[in-house]
């Protein structure tokens, strides 16, 4: 057996690790045997005192909470939601929400640092840093979406509190100030309280008007938004747009931009993990209103259900900026948008682009069956110019769908 010695440092637990190595061979009971023996306990005991365990994954330490209180994965339903994504979550299907994760701490005394695998993690008010005051606090007693009161300023944090409470939580208000600024196409004018706001409301409007059935991921494909497109041929189809997305599960609200938002619309989530879509229909129009639509649903199917992102705001306006810096992702909904309104071989091959006549955009909207201002809407913006076909777009054909004045 060769000289072994103590592990009282890093230097003396690397050697160790090298000749336990160069040991894994040995047969027991030979010198070479016992001296492996002999260095693995010395290395466990160091790694007791000095090496730091990692933590269990989220999923191991909720099934050993489990078998520890002896309650079965129904007993979860009350934390996650429902019996299927207490079954996707515990598959590892679904990822857990930070309304989830808050539930699970404070009812089954799961640590912080473990669901989040954070170290030195903690539940921390998520909003607590914001200026109540700054919120346009006017504007939005103006729309009755805080009541009307007197000293307002100072009692911002209260009236707008019952607006955090309705959109979910803090956690789910929260979730749409800390996301990713790459990930929005937004205005550099725009307010952030104002568009905080905006956002809330939406949530709050889904949570209080929830569809019948629930959301399952994957719903939304290419072939999904084709589907919807077709219904842009009827009179109805915004508001059966509506109901079409209400029966897979996916709210569509629509709320009136606050000033300094510069906002179309926004895909967002519930704290279930519903997916939300906003429009603000700040443009009144058809073409305006199918693209952003899809848009917004091209997020949730391309983006959402695949990485778990929590919103997307957009100020499509952003488009014809020529030269702007674009997220991939928003290039991405663009793409799946176009695709599903006017298949590209279609497009490309259009005598429409060519000859952007009425003549050429009605036949073009015939033989798709989509509506005339969707074509009229792809042209204008390939050519950017908006004098264009302006008899096709729907001007002021999409509010009166929605219970809003014209």
């Amino acid at each position: 057996m060769g000289k072994i010695k103590a592990i009282r440092n890093e230097a003396d637990y690397d050697a160790a690790l090298l000749r336990i190595d160069a040991l894994m061979d040995a047969e027991p009971g030979t010198s070479e045997g016992d001296e492996l023996d002999v260095l693995t306990d010395l290395v466990e005991h160091y790694e007791e005192k000095h090496v730091p365990m990692g933590f269990p994954s989220p999923i191991s330490a909720i099934e050993f909470r489990l078998e520890q209180a002896g309650m079965a994965p129904r007993d979860l339903i009350p934390f996650i939601g429902s019996r299927a994504k207490v079954s996707e979550v515990l598959s590892g299907k679904r990822p857990l929400t930070m309304p989830m994760a808050r539930a699970l701490h404070e009812h089954l005394g799961i640590p912080a640092e473990v669901l989040l695998q954070q170290p030195g993690a903690t539940f921390s008010e998520p909003l607590e840093d914001l200026e109540w005051s700054r919120f346009p606090l006017t504007a939005m007693v103006k729309l009755g979406w805080i009541p009307r009161a007197r000293n307002l300023a100072s009692r911002a944090h209260e009236l707008i509190g019952d607006l955090v409470r309705r959109a979910g939580g803090p956690e789910v208000a929260g979730a749409v100030l800390y996301r990713k600024s790459q990930h929005t196409r937004a205005n550099s004018k725009t307010d952030p309280y104002a568009l905080k706001a905006w956002c809330w409301k939406v949530l709050a409007e889904a949570n209080e008007h929830p569809p019948s059935v629930s959301y399952q991921r994957g719903t939304v494909t290419l072939e999904f938004l084709r589907q919807l497109a077709r219904l842009s041929w009827l009179e109805e189809g915004p508001r059966l747009a509506k109901e079409f997305l209400g029966k897979h599960g996916i709210p569509l609200v629509t709320v009136p931009h606050l000033p300094r938002t510069y906002l179309d619309g926004a895909a967002l989530k519930l704290g279930d993990g519903t997916p939300v879509i906003g429009l603000t229909l700040r443009y009144d129009r058809l073409d305006n209103f199918w693209f952003c639509l899809l848009h917004e649903l091209a997020h949730v199917g391309r983006h959402m259900d695949v990485d778990g992102e929590t919103a997307f705001v957009d100020d499509l306006t952003l488009r014809d900026v020529e030269g702007a810096r674009e997220d991939p992702t928003e290039l991405q909904a663009d793409e799946w948008a176009e695709d599903a309104l006017i298949p590209r071989a279609i497009w490309e091959t259009s005598a429409v682009r060519q000859e952007p006549s009425p003549m050429s955009v009605i036949n073009l909207a015939n033989a798709l069956q989509i509506h005339p201002a969707i074509v009229a809407g792809r042209v204008r913006h390939e050519q950017r110019n908006y004098r264009l076909l302006s008899q096709f777009v729907g001007t002021g054909k999409v509010r009166p769908h929605f219970g809003m004045a014209a």
